[in-house]
This record gives structure tokens, C-alpha cells and sequence, in this order.
């Protein structure tokens, strides 16, 4: 039992504020404890909703399940008051309620100071029988009926917790025996404690290189169901941080998206990284202008596709920037983790300080090889051997040309009537004569289609080789 001091508010000769800041954050403390069964003393002197110990017991201990309320001096209430009856009321758990209940003591008076205990107790019994308080169970008032309740608490309270209580005694040996194993032997020379880091470095490498390679069978590692466990396995967090980075590359990667057609969407409309493809191409033919060499008319510059390329390629160094963070992250966590758990305790902040010097050359080098990745595309002339552009580019004027085709017959025959299972006649002459005429295409609209296909077949090959060469 812990018989902490009173809460109070207000200063006096012997107390400060200060004073009431540490009593109340002491008794806090003691009372959040879910072992812990609050005894929540009131005095009936005082009114009982200026009594801060109630509400900090609720605030607790909210079901009520370990607190038991105590009301003393009973005998200053003036008899037939309201203040009695609320008193009465409080004891017989009608007002403020906990599950264990309340229990009323009548303490010595000053006239009874030097009472003995029988004499105390036979006039506390005699208290109890008359007036209001007799209508309270015998075994809610006094102290000799506390005793026995108090022992019945206590009983149940560790019953309760023995289970968690066992539980958590053997977690904290498990715990120890842990550390004294990351201790090891003594290391009172200097040959002892070369011996013990070179066991640390040992248990460290063997750790970290089965945490790259996906080899997780080792108990560090856990349940992967855990939060925990997963946070430990460094190669499944940075393989899911790639396909991150591959799905923000596909879908944020663009500095504009060309549409055939604007959607009815407004935030699409209002965006600038959305443009219609004719407005794109009529950009392109003046760039084209902008940039002619010694190359002839309907035909492009090749520098162009560079120039177009990079502008699109702009969002690349800050989705490449968060990856990088985002994998330092995981490495740093899964670092902290390793060591943690192979060296002592008190060992620990000096080897991560280590590591964090030579993470610095790390750091180095994953800059170089992301600056390497992306130096040809952001940088360089565009070259490519891969057929996978050519086929892209044919691909997207076949697509052009059914497009341009089929608004052409649509246009000639009606709308209407170029719904499936219509019959139309048509003069075959007339008729290629006609989508002749509709289907030319100005040479400079010709160079500027092409130039922007050719930019979109280079970024989807530019594109799948940064993806690829990241996880490299």
C-alpha cells in the first residue's frame, strides 16, 4: 500500500504550486497503473465536487473496475442535512459509481485523540447505527468490515493479474538473459574488447547480408504478420519502395499528358500538365521553327526530339529523390534494428556512430549510380537500338491514320448512316477522290505529329530502362 500525499490546488505557507504540479503528476502516475487499485479517499468536510481525487480516478480508471471510494469524517455533516443525504447517497454507490464500491470510517475527533483502538472502533460502531447512516450495509461501514473487504480486493486484483503478471516476469528474464548474452565475457583488456566487437561484427554481417538476400529464417526477423517483422526485412521494403516508384514513374513520371480529347473532369481541365495532343503538336511546329537546321522541309530537326524529351523527363529527378530517401530510410531502420539487438546496450550509440561515418560513402555511391541512371536522359542526345520504339512509333501513326480514315468516312457518309448494319451506295471515284482530299496532311503538321510521336516512344523506352536499371 502506498499512501501518497493529498492533491490540493491552492498555495499556502508549507505548499507552492510547483508542489501541487508533482503531487498530482505523482499520484498519476501510481493511479494509471492497471495493477494498481486506487484508493480514493474523500473527506466529508468538504464538498465532494471540489474533491479532485474523483475525477482523476474516473478519468483512470473509466469502468471503475479497480477503484474503491473511501469516505471519512462522516461525523461533521450536520444530522438531516442535504449534504448528509448526498454523503449517503454517495456510500450506497447511487451517485458516482465504481465497481468496488464505497466504504464510509469515522476517524477520532479531537475530543477522542487519545482513545484507544477498541474505544475508537465501539465509537465508530455506535456512530453508524444511528440516524441516515444506519440504512448503509453493515459491510460498507467501518473499519472493521474494511479490513476483510480490502483483503477480498487485493485477492481478486492478483488472481486477476497473476496470469500477465507471470508473463510478463518471464519476458523480462527472457530480456535479461538477452542482454547478458550481447554482453558476453568480460572485457577488462583491450584484447577482451577487440574480441567482442569482432563477435558483434560477426553477428552484424551475418544479419544484414540475410536481410538483403530475403533470407528471413532467422529469429530476428520475427512473424512478417507483425509490424515489427516486417520492418526488419530490408529487401521486401525496398522491392515494394521500387514498385512505388515504378507506379509514380507511370503515372506521375509525365511533365504533360497529351489527350486526344479534355474529360468533363474540372481539376483535369484546370491542370497544366494536361494538353489537348493538337495544342502539343501545334507547340511542337513552333519549336520546330524555332530550332530548323540543314534538314528539309517536313522533315525535323533531331535535336528536337531531345529538347522535348528532357522537358518531359522533368518530374524524374524528384520521384528518383524520394525513392532514394525512402531506401536510406528503410536501411537506416533495419541498421538500428540489427545492432540493437547483437551488442550490449551500452554499446550500441558508439557502434551506430561508426556506421553512420561509413554510411557516408554509401550515400556516395547510391548518388552516383541514380546520377549515372539518369545523366543519358536528362543530359544526353537520344539513342536507342531497341526495336521498341520503332514498333511504338508505327504503332501510333497506324493509329492516326484509322482515326484520321474513319472521321473521313464518317464525314462522307454521315453519322447516322456509318453505324453498324447501315447500307450505304457510294461511287468508288467519288468516293477516293473525296477521302483523298480529307486525308492530306500539310508537311509541317506531318514533322510535328512524327516529332511528338517519336518523343512518346523514346519516353516509354527511357522510361522502362529507368524502372529497370533503379532496382539494378
Amino acid at each position: 500500500m502506498v499512501d501518497l500525499p493529498g492533491l490540493f490546488r491552492a498555495r499556502s505557507g508549507d505548499q507552492t504550486l510547483e508542489e501541487a504540479t508533482v503531487v498530482s503528476a505523482m499520484v498519476q502516475n501510481y493511479a494509471k497503473r492497471p495493477r494498481s487499485i486506487i484508493l480514493a479517499v474523500v473527506s466529508a468536510k468538504n464538498d465532494f465536487a471540489l474533491q479532485e481525487i474523483t475525477e482523476v480516478a474516473r478519468k483512470l480508471d473509466p469502468n471503475g473496475t479497480r477503484t474503491l471510494g473511501l469516505i471519512t469524517k462522516p461525523d461533521t455533516l450536520d444530522a438531516g442535512s442535504d449534504s448528509e443525504a448526498a454523503y449517503v447517497k454517495l456510500a450506497q454507490n447511487k451517485d458516482v459509481r465504481f465497481r468496488l464500491g464505497w466504504h464510509v470510517l469515522k476517524n477520532r475527533d479531537y475530543e477522542m485523540r487519545g482513545a484507544s483502538s477498541t474505544e475508537r472502533d465501539a465509537s465508530e460502531a455506535e456512530f453508524f447505527r444511528q440516524g441516515i447512516w444506519a440504512a448503509i450495509d453493515v459491510e460498507h461501514v467501518g473499519v472493521a468490515s474494511l479490513r476483510p473487504r480490502l483483503s477480498n480486493v487485493l485477492r481478486d486484483q492478483i488472481l486477476q493479474q497473476l496470469p500477465s503478471l507471470l508473463r510478463d516476469i518471464t519476458s523480462e528474464i527472457v530480456d535479461c538473459d538477452a542482454q547478458l548474452q550481447r554482453l558476453g565475457t568480460p572485457r577488462a583488456t583491450v584484447d577482451d574488447q577487440r574480441r567482442y566487437f569482432f563477435q558483434v561484427s560477426r553477428e552484424y554481417t551475418l544479419l544484414m547480408q540475410a536481410t538483403v538476400d530475403g533470407e528471413y529464417s532467422h529469429q530476428f526477423f520475427g512473424s512478417a504478420k507483425s509490424d515489427e517483422g516486417s520492418r526488419r526485412r530490408l529487401r521486401a521494403r525496398v522491392q515494394n519502395i521500387l514498385d512505388n516508384f515504378a507506379e509514380d514513374m507511370r503515372v506521375h513520371g509525365q511533365n504533360r499528358v497529351l489527350l486526344d480529347e479534355m474529360p468533363e473532369d474540372e481539376e483535369i481541365g484546370v491542370c497544366g500538365r494536361y494538353i489537348l495532343r493538337s495544342d502539343y503538336i501545334e507547340e511542337v511546329k513552333s519549336l520546330m521553327k524555332k530550332s530548323r537546321g540543314r534538314e528539309l522541309s517536313g522533315t525535323f530537326n533531331p535535336m528536337i526530339i531531345s529538347e522535348l524529351f528532357k522537358e518531359q523527363c522533368k518530374p524524374w529527378k524528384g520521384l528518383v529523390d524520394k525513392v532514394r530517401e525512402h531506401v536510406l530510410h528503410a536501411i537506416d531502420e533495419v541498421t538500428n534494428a540489427i545492432v540493437t539487438h547483437v551488442a550490449a546496450k551500452n554499446t550500441v550509440p558508439g557502434i551506430l556512430s561508426i556506421l553512420r561515418n561509413a554510411r557516408t560513402n554509401s550515400i556516395r555511391d547510391l548518388d552516383a549510380k541514380f546520377q549515372t541512371l539518369l545523366e543519358p536522359h536528362l543530359n544526353g542526345h537520344p539513342i536507342t537500338y531497341n526495336h521498341y520504339m520503332t514498333d511504338n512509333v508505327q504503332k501510333a501513326q497506324e493509329r492516326r491514320r484509322t482515326q484520321e480514315l474513319e472521321q473521313a468516312f464518317r464525314d462522307l457518309v454521315g453519322a447516322e448512316n456509318f453505324k453498324k448494319g447501315k447500307k450505304v451506295a457510294l461511287y468508288p471515284h467519288d468516293m477516293f477522290t473525296k477521302l483523298k482530299r480529307r486525308t492530306e496532311v500539310g508537311m509541317q503538321l506531318y514533322a510535328g505529329q512524327l516529332a511528338t510521336d517519336y518523343m512518346e516512344a523514346y519516353y516509354k523506352v527511357g522510361h522502362l530502362i529507368t524502372g529497370n536499371g533503379s532496382r539494378n
